[in-house]
């Protein structure tokens, strides 16, 4: 299986993540697990029920996050040589040429993306038009409600 890009932060939450369901999360639902076995019989109890789903969700997602760790390949922008390129992780700061309004986004990997607040995967559109572009560039790319354009003010690598 091919590398998949994630930034350190990505990467950090991801650990966070697992750290947090292996270490508190499977061992609060296996207590809850044990706590309802005591209540008598199995087949009418909720709570038991309840738990044993909650467990399955925990197991398959500590599951899911270790393929994804698995499969990671962490890119740490601030030592990247970009020569004032956008490549992976950067930040960039755009002003839409329709409207004159300014945007920033942080082009990361598809499990950190999160457009609210600004965080776009790097198989976007916008952002596989925004790699490989330096500052005073204008970008043109196909948006859902049409053609964009963009002039790229600022490119960071925070």
């Amino acid at each position: 299986m091919n590398k998949v890009p994630m930034t350190l932060r990505g990467h950090q939450l991801l650990q966070d993540e697992l750290k947090q369901l292996k270490a508190v999360d499977r061992p609060a639902v296996i207590s809850a697990i044990a706590e309802a076995r005591a209540h008598g019989d199995l087949r009418e109890n909720a709570e038991y029920h309840a738990a044993k789903d909650q467990q399955g969700f925990i197991e398959g997602r500590i599951k899911e996050l270790e393929g994804k760790l698995s499969h990671l390949q962490v890119i740490d922008v601030t030592t990247v040589n970009a020569r004032g390129k956008i490549v992976f992780g950067s930040t960039v700061e755009l002003l839409d040429e329709d409207t004159g309004k300014e945007i920033v986004y942080k082009i990361v990997g598809e499990d950190e993306s999160d457009i609210k607040t600004g965080m776009i995967s790097y198989t976007s559109p916008i952002a596989r038009a925004l790699i490989g572009k330096n500052e005073g560039d204008i970008v043109t790319f196909a948006a859902p409600g049409g053609e964009k354009k963009y002039e790229v003010i600022e490119v960071r690598y925070i």
